[in-house]
């Protein structure tokens, strides 16, 4: 599919990464205030702590906090888990992009991202998108906007491992998955 790397095809599975956290300010965001933080990490994220912690950051500026959680789905109990691989440093900047995408776009008073990596169980979380704003359209559709370019731009492949102990083939993004961030092109608005 044009302007999307296709997962590797390794012969075997890729040998396990360590534990990784990289949080990182988001540098091509425009100078607007409000704080933007990236995070790639194996380990599950809070969603409570994670609310809370850009509620406080954007205390006074926002009246709007939208959340979007991406689970795990069980796919009627034949799913053990879903492997997520990435490439270290290009995924961080790609989603840095799609924050300063969003933030060119709607008045944002803050903006969080963190997704998994590693084997992650049916009905754990995959991705946290957490959009701040004075109000709550513009909150509502930049979550919106980052879900749609992550689903498409950023450079994760997963890969399903079956209940029955058998590895599925990488996963790739639907046409509706395309559909849906082809709505944010010039012309295409909302």
């Amino acid at each position: 599919m044009a302007g999307r790397c296709n997962p590797p095809v390794p012969a075997r599975a890729p040998p396990p990464r360590p534990l990784e956290r990289s949080v990182s300010a988001v540098p091509e965001a425009p100078a607007a205030p409000g704080p933007e933080a990236v995070g790639i990490q194996a380990e599950p994220f809070d969603v409570a702590a994670e609310i809370a912690r850009l509620s406080a950051e954007t205390a006074g500026r926002a009246g709007a906090v939208v959340t979007f959680t991406g689970l795990c789905r069980d796919e009627g109990g034949r799913l053990a888990g879903l492997e997520l691989e990435h490439y270290p440093g290009m995924a961080e900047a790609e989603i840095g992009r799609v924050v300063a995408d969003a933030r060119a776009r709607w008045p944002l008073a803050g903006v969080r991202v963190i997704h998994r990596h590693g084997l992650v169980a049916p009905g754990d979380g995959i991705v946290l998108v957490l959009t701040a704003s004075a109000h709550r359209t513009a909150a509502f559709e930049a979550a919106s906007f980052l879900m749609d370019y992550l689903k498409t731009r950023a450079p994760f492949w997963k890969r399903e491992h079956r209940a029955d102990g058998t590895t599925g083939t990488w996963v790739e993004a639907t046409a509706s998955d395309d559909a849906a961030a082809q709505r944010w092109l010039p012309g295409d608005a909302p």
